[in-house]
């Protein structure tokens, strides 16, 4: 559900946008899943057609979600890149955890990244 704070200095259409992204980024929205309608959207919302229509055409250019004409529009997405956000921010949260600095977790993924791969 999306909810606009009409005293916020972040346009409609912006917080729009942000709120299906990160539902999107969350799992919330999976890909596949069918949006509401533009007209369904400024209707819930009460904000003008050409504000909900300007936020769908921002995630379709960020690859977030694709329109497929009259059959609405569908949230696009990548799992591999959704599960490799989810272990990063695992592995983030454990290295913390320990002790570790952000930029330490990433000097550590860095090293290991360019370490030589033996074969056995």
């Amino acid at each position: 559900m999306i909810t606009l704070d009409a005293f916020s200095a972040t346009p409609p259409y912006e917080q729009i946008r942000a709120a299906i992204a990160a539902d999107v980024d969350t799992g919330e929205l999976q890909p596949g899943d069918r949006l509401p309608t533009v007209r369904r959207l400024d209707e819930d919302l009460g904000v003008a057609t050409n504000t909900v229509a300007r936020a769908f055409r921002e995630l379709e250019q960020g690859g977030v979600i694709e329109t497929r004409g009259r059959a609405g529009s569908f949230v696009t997405g990548d799992q591999v890149e959704r599960k490799a956000k989810e272990a990063a921010a695992a592995y983030l949260s454990r290295v913390l955890a320990l002790g570790l600095s952000s930029a330490e977790a990433l000097a550590l993924v860095q090293r290991l990244h360019d370490r030589p791969v033996h074969s056995s």
